[in-house]
């Protein structure tokens, strides 16, 4: 499983402001709806009921929350960069302003959506990437760090 076949450039936001958790949320399902094809109010609910059974803030200012959804064929994920860190209740107790979100469908094993998120969060616990995420300039420059092999990210500028 690699990142580049979860996220196409067009589920990717920077610059983009929140003031709360919810917000950063709402803002994410916002992205999933147009590039999916998909309700906003139902990928916000699906988001919201994964974050009440516990905080998908993962340390390091990074999020991922994660959710199934009918209409989906295939694992799918949105980047989004926030402004400003929002409280999101994380592990570490620092806000967030990383934020990959993860989509499965509604009926998937789920084995593929766990390698997935163990390898969003692998690849977001380099701080040299998770720096160079948050200086990047556009949507195809956070793109090209994300999709790098891993190995490389200490190469990559």
């Amino acid at each position: 499983m690699q990142i580049g076949d979860l996220l196409d450039r067009n589920a990717i936001a920077l610059r983009v402001s929140a003031p709360n958790k919810r917000q950063a949320l709402a803002l994410i399902a916002e992205i999933a709806a147009r590039n999916f094809g998909l309700d906003a109010g139902d990928v916000l609910d699906a988001l919201a009921e994964r974050e009440q059974a516990g905080s998908t803030g993962v340390g390091h200012g990074v999020a991922a929350p994660h959710a199934r959804l009918a209409g989906l064929n295939r694992l799918r994920g949105v980047f989004v960069r926030l402004d400003h860190a929002v409280e999101f209740e994380s592990v570490d107790d620092q806000p967030v302003d990383l934020i990959f979100a993860l989509f499965a469908p509604k009926d998937s094993t789920g084995v593929e959506h766990l390698r997935a998120l163990a390898r969003v969060s692998r690849i977001l616990r380099q701080s040299q990437l998770r720096q160079q995420l948050r200086q990047a300039r556009t949507a195809d420059a956070i793109h090209a760090l994300l999709v790098q092999d891993p190995v490389n990210n200490s190469t990559a500028a």
